[in-house]
C-alpha cells in the first residue's frame, strides 16, 4: 500500500472540511445503526481501558508507550492498547455473555491509505457460541452499514462489492491453490511449518522472497501479492481456516494444522478478523512467548505478557470473538480513498 499523499491544507480548512463532511455524517449514521443492531441482538456495549500494562503480544503490532507515575513519583511503563481484546476476554471471564465495543485503538509504525495511528475497532464477543455465528453477524453488519449509508454497492480503489449478497466462502488453502498455485497444506504438519518447503513452492510460483524469510514471512508475502487482491470482488469473501502457525489467539480446528480463524475481505481490503477463542492458559502463554521471542529477534523489543489476562483465561467460557475495522467499513460505504476522509480530526503526518 502506498503512503498517504500530503494534503495541501489542514483538516479544519473550511474547503477541505466541506468536502469531507458528507462522509463524516454518514459515519455517524452507520455507527448509530450498528449500535441499534447490536442492541437488538442483546449485546451489552462496554468501554474498556485504553491504558494497559501490556498492549498485546503479536509480533508485528507496535504500541505507543508511556509511563504511569504514582503519587510518590515512581514511574511504571504503560502502553496505549493495540486492541481491546484482552480486556474484553476478562469481561467474559467475569460472566458477560455478549459484549460489543466501539474501541478507539492505537498502533505505531502504521500509516497508509488504510492505516491511521489512532483508529476504531468494532469488536464483539459471543460466549458459548461457535465462531461461524460471527460470519452471520458480519453479513448483517455489512448490510446495516450499507442501509445507513444509503448505498447498494461498496466501493474502494475502483473495485466494488454487493453488501447484500451472500459472502463467498473459501479456505486459505483453497485460495493459495487457486490464486498462487502453492500447496499450502503440504508445508504444514501438526505443530510445525516448513519454511524451506514453502519457499521452494513460492519461488516456483514466480514470487520473490528474501533469503532470511521464515514460513510466516513467505505466507504473508503470498497473501499480499497473490491472494488479497482477488478477494471480496463483487461480494464479500470469508477466508476461513487460517494455519495455526499464524493464529496465536485462536483455537485449533479439527485438522490441527489449521485454526478456527477467518477474515472478511471486501474490495480486496481486509475488514475483519474472527476467532474461536483460545481458552487454554498454558498453551496461550506458550504462543504469546513465542510471538515475543520473534518480535525481539526482528525489532529488538518485546512487550510484557499480561499475567492478569492469562489468569482470567482459565475462567473464560468457550467463546467466539471478532475485530472489524470500523473506519474501513465507513470508507467502503462512502467510497473514500483514504482513511483520513472518514475521521473527524485525523493526525498530521510529520513525515510529509
Amino acid at each position: 500500500m502506498s503512503r498517504v499523499p500530503p494534503f495541501s491544507s489542514p483538516f479544519w480548512a473550511p474547503d477541505r472540511h466541506r468536502d469531507r463532511r458528507p462522509m463524516l455524517l454518514t459515519r455517524g449514521r452507520i455507527i448509530a445503526a450498528l449500535r441499534a443492531w447490536f442492541g437488538a441482538q442483546e449485546f451489552v456495549e462496554v468501554e474498556t481501558a485504553m491504558l494497559r500494562a501490556s498492549p498485546g503480544n503479536e509480533t508485528h503490532l507496535h504500541a505507543f508507550s508511556t509511563a504511569l507515575i504514582d503519587n510518590a513519583g515512581s514511574s511504571s511503563p504503560f502502553y496505549l492498547r493495540t486492541s481491546p481484546e484482552f480486556a474484553c476476554k476478562k469481561l467474559l471471564a467475569a460472566g458477560e455473555r455478549r459484549i460489543v465495543e466501539f474501541a478507539r485503538s492505537f498502533r505505531n509504525r502504521e500509516r497508509t491509505a488504510l492505516h491511521h495511528p489512532e483508529f476504531t475497532l468494532l469488536e464483539w464477543y459471543r460466549a458459548g457460541e461457535h465462531y461461524e455465528t460471527l460470519m452471520k453477524d458480519c453479513s448483517a453488519v455489512l448490510r446495516e452499514a450499507a442501509l445507513a449509508g444509503g448505498v447498494r454497492q461498496f466501493r474502494c480503489r475502483e473495485r466494488s462489492a454487493d453488501p447484500f449478497a451472500e459472502p463467498e466462502r473459501l479456505t486459505v488453502a483453497d485460495a493459495f491453490t487457486r490464486f498462487s498455485g502453492v500447496d499450502l497444506l503440504a508445508t504444514l504438519s501438526a505443530g510445525t511449518a516448513d519454511g524451506e518447503a514453502l519457499g521452494r513452492a513460492t519461488q516456483k510460483a514466480g514470487i520473490r522472497i528474501a533469503e532470511d524469510d521464515r514460513w510466516a514471512d513467505i505466507f504473508s508475502r503470498i497473501m499480499v501479492e497473490r491472494i488479497e487482491p482477488n478477494l471480496g470482488l463483487g461480494r464479500a469473501t470469508i477466508l476461513d481456516k487460517y494455519p495455526a502457525a499464524v493464529s496465536a489467539l485462536a483455537k485449533p480446528a479439527c485438522d490441527t494444522r489449521l485454526s478456527q480463524r477467518f477474515e472478511i475481505y471486501v474490495c480486496g481490503i481486509e475488514l475483519a478478523n474472527g476467532f474461536g477463542e483460545m481458552t487454554d492458559p498454558v498453551e496461550q502463554r506458550r504462543r504469546l512467548e513465542q510471538e515475543m521471542t520473534e518480535k525481539e529477534r526482528r525489532y529488538g523489543e518485546r512487550y510484557p505478557i499480561d499475567e492478569d489476562f492469562l489468569a482470567a483465561l482459565a475462567h473464560m467460557p468457550e467463546a467466539a470473538g471478532i475485530a472489524l475495522g470500523l473506519d474501513r467499513l465507513i470508507m467502503l460505504a462512502t467510497g473514500a480513498s483514504r482513511i483520513e476522509q472518514v475521521l473527524w480530526t485525523p493526525l498530521d503526518d510529520p513525515s510529509q
